[in-house]
């Protein structure tokens, strides 16, 4: 099958040929201190391997709950923070338009979210949602102790208790989380819940191809022997070629530090598919998390076009030239939509009318990217065949391995992230949390 690629045209303006060459060299070395488990967080590279070694006990047996939790349930809420969702929502999200809900039969499972804000508001709405939909819920967290989550399990776990009574709840409620400590490992084991494991090296930004992400996007519906066939793929290229040029992960890693090193200290992560919006706030939290320590880092941003070209678009054209772009581009899609002539043609769009919409689309996308290239932005063009779980799973892995490689390339421990427990600190202090 066909694979990811990457696209350098519209850098080389950009980069010498000296340039490049030189970041190439700490690009291999980086990616031999990851493949061989010597850096600075090597207890944490359980992601390497994952589509490898997951197994088919495992999957057959999330495929499995996956099917009984759909059984019994319109909805299924999925609690987490950070890595305990985002990825599920990436994979989740980037199958469907945000319409989808709306035209869900009967027998399909809508995932909803919560655990990922404190706001009231959004609870108040997300209870009364609940009293009138059968439901489940699937709570991740290493710890079960993690502020967030563990508010919104507490509500939802008594909302759910008294909707169904005890012994009901317990059948609707899968845990995941350390195999063998936390507070949610403990209610999990006491009540009976379903449990299932996120390994211990196995960091949350890293884990939507555990049982974090797989649950739920098998419980949406989706193929998850798809998605990590696309990852193994992709993980054999990563692991076997050592050139830019064969490796689509080196040479985004290589791309994007040789500009760093340059004063592009944003990079902008765009697509032309609305639809790809959270594969951006996982790819986000991914390489912000991973790279931004010591006082380093490129910052990650992400943009929607067209529609950002209509609000974002001015600063990107002429604003201050910090920044680069990576595109998505996805080749085709699975329809073809076309405008329907009109003989008035008040609107001045019948010249389009032997077009499909992503045939208008595409030319958007090039008429950007030759104009933003023009104003001084350097472009990196990722291509996808299609979007589906195959290519996906190809997208995760490669944005992963290029992560643990272009954070060592930068000077820094990929696997760690001390400053997210700063605003906890003061949070409890406010708050009156007791303390040990």
């Amino acid at each position: 099958m066909n694979a990811i690629t990457i696209d350098t045209t519209h850098v080389r303006a950009f980069l010498s040929h000296e340039e490049l060459s030189a970041v190439e060299r700490d690009v291999q070395t980086a990616k031999n201190i990851l493949t061989s488990h010597i850096g600075e967080g090597r207890d944490f590279l359980g992601w390497l391997d994952l589509p490898k070694t997951i197994g088919d006990n495992t999957t057959s047996r999330i495929k499995a709950e996956a099917e009984r939790l759909r059984n019994m349930s319109d909805v299924m809420v999925v609690v987490g923070i950070g890595g305990s969702y985002l990825g599920a929502r990436a994979v989740i999200e980037s199958l469907q338009t945000e319409l989808r809900p709306k035209m869900m039969s009967q027998s399909e499972t809508e995932i909803i979210y919560a655990g990922h804000t404190l706001s009231e508001s959004y609870y108040r709405d997300l209870l009364k949602l609940l009293d009138s939909k059968d439901y489940t819920i699937t709570v991740i967290s290493k710890s079960g102790t993690t502020t967030e989550p563990a508010v919104a399990f507490r509500l939802l776990r008594y909302h759910l208790e008294n909707k169904y009574g005890h012994e009901e709840a317990q059948k609707r409620i899968v845990a995941i989380t350390d195999a063998e400590k936390g507070a949610l490992h403990q209610l999990a084991k006491t009540e009976g819940y379903p449990m299932y494991v996120i390994p211990n090296d196995v960091g949350g930004r890293f884990s939507v191809l555990t049982p974090v992400g797989l649950l739920p996007i098998a419980v949406a519906g989706y193929d998850i022997d798809k998605l990590l066939e696309g990852a193994r793929e992709m993980r054999d290229v990563c692991m076997k070629e050592a050139s830019l040029a064969h490796s689509p992960a080196l040479m985004y890693a290589a791309i994007r530090n040789a500009l760093y090193r340059k004063g592009r200290h944003v990079e902008m992560l765009v697509s032309f598919e609305p639809s790809l919006r959270y594969i951006s706030e996982w790819w986000k939290q991914l390489y912000g998390e991973s790279e931004g320590k010591g006082g380093k880092g490129i910052l990650p941003h992400s943009l929607t076009y067209t529609t950002d070209l209509h609000s974002m678009g001015q600063y990107v054209q002429d604003g201050g030239r910090l920044m680069f772009e990576t595109l998505l581009h996805v080749d085709k899609n699975d329809s073809d939509v076309k405008l329907p002539a009109d003989e008035a043609n008040l609107d001045g769009i019948n010249y389009l009318v032997t077009k499909t919409l992503t045939d208008i689309n595409h030319a958007a996308e090039e008429g950007t990217v030759k104009a933003h290239e023009d104003g001084g932005v350097p472009v990196i063009k990722i291509g996808m065949p299609m979007i589906d779980e195959y290519y996906i799973g190809q997208l995760l892995y490669m944005f992963e391995f290029a992560c643990g490689v272009s954070g060592y390339t930068l000077g820094v421990n990929p696997f760690d992230q001390p400053g997210v427990e700063a605003y906890k600190k003061n949070m409890f202090e406010l708050l009156g949390k007791p303390t040990k």
